[in-house]
């Protein structure tokens, strides 16, 4: 398939070639003035552009409000007491569970609702996800039972 002539630079090449070729006195600065449009885009997206380096690396603060030399006696009855406080949330957090439990009974009776029925596929659930979270670290602690004997066999010459 023939382009036609208007769609084919090499014509108008050919013609910017002849006018070019001619001994003119304004050619020069014609063809200087017309590239000034052109260089001045290109200055003006080359310069235009922020580039960024890479951030500098933090330093890293390691943990200091814990003494480095606390004996293991320390660190035992901190562990202690940390876990007392846990065990208060969760127990508080248990109540608070009950009490939501028994308005929303008494809510659901008030709308006539089986809230036994509800109560006992709930109850139901929840043993089911905790005999499964208990089969889980179950799980858990022979295969860290494993990993340590094997450890164990690998470091005994």
């Amino acid at each position: 398939m023939r382009i036609p002539t208007r769609y084919n630079p090499a014509a108008g090449l050919a013609d910017f070639w002849n006018e070019i070729r001619r001994p003119h006195p304004y050619r020069w600065p014609i063809l200087g003035l017309s590239t000034l449009p052109v260089a001045g885009m290109l200055y003006w997206g080359v310069t235009g552009t922020t580039v960024y380096g890479e951030p500098e690396r933090p330093e890293v603060t390691y943990i200091t409000t814990l003494e480095a030399a606390r004996s293991d006696a320390e660190i035992l009855a901190e562990n202690r007491a940390n876990q007392a406080i846990k065990d208060l949330r969760a127990a508080e957090e248990a109540r608070i569970a009950r009490q939501k439990r028994e308005m929303y009974k008494a809510l659901g009776r008030a709308t006539g609702m089986d809230v036994d029925a509800i109560e006992r596929k709930a109850e139901a659930e929840r043993a089911a996800r905790e005999a499964a979270e208990a089969a889980e670290r179950k799980a858990l602690a022979e295969a860290a039972a494993a990993t340590r004997a094997a450890k164990a066999e690998g470091a005994a010459p």
